[in-house]
């Protein structure tokens, strides 16, 4: 029971359906494509369209995504992988003939062929209600006449203004006369309006053939980019099969690699091996937490990449026997300071979004263009905001990761889903780029181990490693003063963070009572809401 005397959020309880985002607009949007008699694959696509516009430095049509989904709330999940792949012509060798050690981020080098207009159109063909063009229209009304710019958002945007304006078109579209809009100041995308209304006559055609696909052409073509229509033409994702893990008789559902979701069942993996004692925020918790999550993390960066490539050893990676031999190397006295290096931003812009139905279909689903406004690099007539997923791969030659043509790059963005006894329980994400895995596996382990709250869950202090090598952990300025302490005691070294880490929504169903149960990311503007 959520203590009422401190300042946070009630969980959100509704018997029809329920949605959850980072905007409220976008939730709303949600709610309001269920009550015309949409499905939650109408709903999650409608959401997330509409927080390409009003919240363009976290998501866009110009970045990537992936989507779980459970129909009729069963325990066949359903997974697509929305990620695009380097252009053909993209090769390690141009970036070492330039003298690049990795792959520069405001370029068009970092750019791979977006994968979410290909996600959507796929998805709503398959498994939604709603014409394509109800699905669309909320987010082509806030584009052609308008949105109030929210805090969160304002505070991300105000941080890339630089980046921005050293892009004409991006300063044309994305500022107001040079500046980041304010606060409750309105802004509207013409250009991006124009081109949702041209997916909704044309479909996944009216992005990657056409018009639209020559403009992003052009513009990363004059700057130097290799992409061509063809590599556009040919942009396609796939349906997936989700891989999963047991975890205190429950099964946790991510989408294969090149995501990092086999990242997270590492970490549930090597919690599953220490017993959940004492308080949820114990020392000796956080401890356990942070080694297997640095050593799931120096696992990911050895051996994460795209399989239809290299082979990625996903059995052995997710075996109780790896489980047991990385669990047996946390010592509650120390810090580990043998691993493998790894370096990692903190968290980077995506947004999340689950939608449960009255049908209870559950959909599990995230968008992204990586880092805030991704690439800043903006298409001048379609106004698309190109991400900057190819900064993921690695230029090492040799390594699964390296970059090559066709290929995609490990992904940071993870949807999650949780079934038991042949039914859905939790439909949940935790946004933030690399800490994504870690959001996963702390938030189930909140729920299932402690049996907290889920908004209580949410609002926990954050920390996530920074560093592999060394025990470098970067902390909310929340988490306390004796907690961080005693890390340094034991050897971690503690960095605060410059801003709030990672964000999360999550709907949990109750069979039993026949109601629905959604929590909200208070370090973000949205809401989660029922009906």
């Amino acid at each position: 029971m959520r203590n009422f005397e401190k300042p946070t959020r009630s969980v959100v309880v509704s018997a029809q359906a329920m949605a959850a985002t980072s905007h409220p607009s976008s939730t709303l949007a949600a709610i309001n494509i269920l009550q015309a008699g949409g499905n939650a694959m109408d709903a999650a696509i409608a959401a997330c369209a509409v927080q390409c516009v009003v919240e363009p430095g976290s998501t866009g049509i110009g970045g990537d995504c992936f989507a779980l989904y459970a129909p009729k709330g069963g325990d066949q999940v359903i997974a697509y992988n929305g990620s695009g792949r380097t252009p053909a012509a993209l090769t390690v060798d141009w970036f070492e003939e330039r003298g690049f050690t990795e792959v520069p981020r405001c370029s068009p080098s970092s750019v791979t062929i977006p994968g979410a207009v290909d996600a959507w159109t796929r998805l709503h063909a398959d498994h939604g209600r709603l014409p394509l063009a109800d699905v669309l229209a909320p987010a082509i009304a806030f584009a052609e006449h308008g949105y109030a710019i929210s805090p969160r958002t304002h505070y991300d945007w105000a941080k890339e203004e630089a980046l921005l304006a050293a892009d004409e078109h991006a300063a044309r579209i994305l500022l107001i006369d040079g500046r980041t809009p304010r606060i409750g100041e309105l802004h509207r995308q013409p250009e991006l309006a124009e081109t949702l209304k041209r997916i909704v006559r044309e479909g996944r055609d009216g992005f990657y053939r056409g018009p639209v696909a020559e403009d992003m052409v052009t513009r990363l073509r004059e700057l130097g980019g290799l992409h061509t229509l063809e590599d556009f033409a040919a942009a396609k994702g796939e349906y997936v099969t989700p891989i999963t893990t047991d975890f205190r008789g429950y099964t946790i559902h991510e989408c294969p690699p090149n995501g990092q979701g086999i990242i997270a069942l590492m970490i549930l993996n090597i919690l599953s091996h220490f017993e959940a004692k004492g308080a949820p925020d114990d020392i000796d918790r956080v401890h356990i937490e942070l080694e297997a999550t640095r050593l799931a993390y120096a696992a990911r960066d050895t051996w994460l990449a795209d399989p239809s490539k290299v082979d990625v050893p996903i059995e052995e990676m997710l075996s109780d026997e790896m489980a047991k031999r990385l669990a047996g190397m946390i010592d509650l006295k120390k810090a580990i300071t043998d691993l493998p290096p790894f370096e990692l931003p903190v968290h980077r812009d995506t947004v999340y979004i689950t939608v449960v139905d009255s049908e209870r279909n559950a959909v599990s689903f995230i968008n992204s263009v990586f880092y805030t406004f991704g690439s800043c690099i903006v298409a001048p007539k379609s106004g698309v905001v190109l991400h900057n997923r190819g900064q993921s791969f690695s230029l090492q030659r040799g390594h699964l990761n390296m970059i090559a043509p066709g290929k995609r790059p490990l992904h940071t963005i993870i949807p999650g889903m949780v079934t038991k006894n042949g039914r859905t329980e939790m439909s949940f994400g935790v946004m933030g780029g690399y800490y994504q895995a870690m959001g996963h596996a702390h938030l189930i382990s909140k729920v299932l181990d402690y049996g907290m709250d889920m908004q209580d869950a949410i609002d926990l202090p954050r920390l996530v490693p920074a560093s592999g090598f060394t025990p470098k952990i970067e902390t909310e300025q929340t988490v306390p003063a004796a907690t961080i302490a005693e890390l340094k005691a034991r050897g971690f070294q503690i960095v605060p963070t410059e801003e709030p880490i990672g964000g999360a929504q999550v709907i949990r169903i109750d069979w039993e009572n026949g109601t629905l149960t959604g929590a909200s990311e208070s370090r973000k503007d949205g809401i989660a809401l029922g009906i």
